[in-house]
């Protein structure tokens, strides 16, 4: 590869992952090149909510929040029942609050501290979001901050395959629109390139459970990480694990975010009826939705909670595209739903009663909310697959590791190319996993990947 343009770290990917880890790299002082098949960085992470948990940062103080990477890890051990890598999830947690503050005060990418409502797993507040709390809000931050750190980022080039002596990357193919190949060596080669979700022949091969369902997530998100790196002897494991969304907008394609139910709303199927503990989580939620006539349900809430979810891009999006349902009394909003209002008045004052301290049937804690009232909203949602959580599996520092546990020469993984921390299901995913992962495996494995290529 002698004739080729050689670049130290190529990255593969250039969505969340991908520009935290051409950002650290460039921060280390190494040429970095970002190769992304779309014509603008999007990513997976264009399609979040754009929040990021951090554990034991200062503005938990000032708030007075108790928190700390042990009880962050320990949270994420909870939610997947020790089905994860402990050290890994320790390790991640470890480095989150320093990941928000270097992205934030080197980097320049507006993040704070999220106020007023817990997520399911979660022990205390920690996530950290942009303004507006969008996924393409973040998008554009990093973009922005790797113009002005000089990080070259090649669009509208799609890799085609890895170029290898034995298990050590020497470089990339990649192909242009016009069909031309070209050749870039490197001495480092970071896969950030997602998941699997937008290839429906894996779906149906490792998460049978959503077969069917609506993909929310990047189309090009074909599996190409766990390929190439299976074929240089890397290890893979999770691959059954995923996040689900159990609200999303019914021919809308807009995430309804789990707010609304964490404060006291919740979910009924078309006879208008509750059929779940709605809190345990979003992801798990997917799977219940889905499987109710229709595959829909109908989230319902009221005021209070139509103005808390003002505070979320996604959710004004869902109002102006009509999917927002409003009338002044539950009979009247059970006959624009179209549900049936005898069932849905009571099923309104049962979760009344739990609110006032009677046991839901379905064991979730209804206790400390504020009882539903007027006016009253509801969504027609489905249960969407977003991104998958198994990978390739890597170290502390996002170096791809074999079967047998060694450390492959010079790939590294991070976000959806990667084994993340939530286990071989869906009720490990714990809000926010996706982009912790993201960009703190792509703070790891820049910075490790360009000691390794830097004269030492």
């Amino acid at each position: 590869m002698t004739d080729t343009p050689h670049i130290a770290v190529v990255i593969v990917g250039a969505g969340g992952t991908g520009l935290c880890a051409a950002l650290a790299a460039a921060d280390a002082g190494a040429e970095v090149l970002v190769i992304e098949r779309d014509p603008t960085p999007l990513g997976s992470t264009a399609m979040s909510t754009g929040l990021i948990p951090a554990a034991g940062t200062p503005e938990q103080a000032a708030a007075g929040i108790e928190d700390s990477p042990a009880r962050f890890a320990a949270d994420i051990l909870g939610k997947t029942k020790g089905a994860t890598d402990a050290a890994i999830a320790l390790r991640l947690a470890e480095e989150s609050a320093e990941t928000i503050a270097w992205l934030r005060d080197t980097h320049h990418v507006p993040l704070a501290l999220v106020d007023g409502f817990l997520y399911p797993g979660h022990s205390v507040r920690r996530m950290y979001g942009t303004p507006n709390r969008t996924g393409g809000e973040l998008m554009a931050a990093l973009e922005e901050a790797a113009a002005k750190a000089g990080v070259m980022i090649l669009t509208d080039a799609a890799v085609v395959d890895v170029i290898a002596e034995g298990d050590r990357v020497k470089g990339v193919m990649l192909r242009r629109p016009d069909g031309a190949i070209e050749t870039i060596g490197c001495d480092a080669l970071i896969l950030a390139c997602s998941g699997f979700g937008g290839n429906a022949d894996l779906v149906a091969r490792w998460i049978p459970d959503m077969i069917g369902a609506v993909y929310h997530g990047h189309p090009g998100n074909k599996g190409d990480a766990v390929r190439w790196g299976e074929a240089l002897g890397g290890a893979v494991a999770d691959m059954s694990g995923y996040q689900g969304h159990g609200g999303l907008a019914a021919g809308h394609g807009i995430p309804i975010l789990w707010p609304v139910i964490m404060e006291g709303g919740f979910q009924v199927n078309s006879d208008g009826r509750r059929f779940s503990n709605e809190a345990t989580g979003y992801s798990e939620q997917a799977t219940r939705v889905n499987a109710q006539a229709g595959h829909v349900a109908w989230s319902i809430f009221d005021e209070r909670l139509h103005r808390l979810m003002l505070d979320f891009d996604d959710y004004r999006d869902a109002l102006r595209a009509g999917a927002v349902i409003e009338a002044e009394s539950v009979a009247d909003l059970a006959e624009a739903a179209r549900l049936p209002a005898d069932a849905l008045v009571e099923t309104v004052a049962q979760v009344a009663d739990y609110v006032a301290g009677a046991a839901d049937p379905f064991g979730r804690d209804f206790t400390g909310k504020a009882p539903l009232a007027g006016p009253f909203f509801a969504v027609k949602v489905t249960g969407a697959l977003f991104h998958t959580q198994g990978g390739l599996v890597v170290d502390s520092d996002g170096r791809v590791l074999t079967v047998d546990g060694a450390r492959l020469p010079n790939l590294f993984a991070g976000g959806g190319a990667a084994r993340g921390i939530s286990g071989p299901g869906a009720d490990g995913y714990m809000a926010g996993n996706g982009l912790l992962t993201a960009t703190t495996f792509g703070k790891l494995a820049g910075r490790a990947a360009a000691a390794q290529t830097l004269p030492s």
